[in-house]
């Protein structure tokens, strides 16, 4: 059976931060509402867009989540176009993913971005043909609903045994666990190592090299 890593991308793979807060800012500003301090904001990355929105603003109606994920897209957009964004990755993600698929592992990606953000900041980094399934916001549920990961080992042949989920955010490991999938936590990321744990998480690596000490160090269930 096929031994499948699924990554997140913003606050795992890339650190995007600065330009995901860029953007927000801007566009609750456009409608008029309080922009939320970066450490609030940051709390979202990982949700899908409009959930995000939701999230930051729950008194405010869905029409109103919706316009503020639109304008959020629109200014975004632009600031690519006007090479104004950037999403360097973390050290040690490279040394990883050589080392996974040197082992054997097949790589895929589960993310709130869209199918567009995804690619461009994939091929950005010469990453396009890395990963074998590729899971957006765009054809799935919010994490931590279950979709992506399911979709994913699908698309490979993987079952939940052979399959671990690594991701920076509670919503990742909620995932995992929902789809039988052992979670590992990116503690480089945005949420802290004890929210992880609490969601799921099997273990959180303080950088991408522990990743790789988790498994070789007690996988029987990992290793099928």
């Amino acid at each position: 059976m096929n031994r499948l890593a699924i990554f997140d991308c913003d606050g795992t793979l890339v650190d995007s931060a600065a330009n995901i807060f860029r953007a927000l800012s801007m566009a609750f500003e456009e409608h008029g509402l309080d922009v939320p301090p970066l450490h609030v904001s940051r709390r979202v990355i990982g949700l899908s867009l409009v959930e995000a929105i939701a999230e930051l603003t729950p008194k405010e109606p869905l029409e109103r989540h919706r316009a503020v994920a639109e304008s959020y897209k629109r200014h975004f957009q632009r600031m690519r176009h006007e090479g104004r964004v950037d999403e360097p990755l973390f050290p040690g993600i490279d040394e990883l993913l050589d080392a996974l698929e040197a082992d054997g592992w097949l790589l895929a990606v589960a993310t709130g971005k869209s199918d567009r953000g995804l690619a461009l900041c994939l091929d950005c980094h010469g990453y396009a043909e890395r990963f074998v399934s590729l899971q957006t916001a765009d054809r799935h549920p919010s994490k931590p609903h279950p979709s992506m990961v399911e979709r994913a080992m699908a698309d490979v042949g993987a079952v939940p045994e052979t399959t671990i989920v690594i991701g920076d955010t509670a919503f990742d490991m909620g995932m995992a666990v929902a789809a039988g999938a052992t979670g590992i936590g990116a503690g480089w990321g945005y949420h802290d190592a004890e929210e992880l744990i609490g969601a799921g998480a099997a273990m959180v690596a303080d950088e991408p090299i522990d990743v790789l000490r988790f498994l070789a160090g007690g996988g029987e269930r990992l290793y099928g």
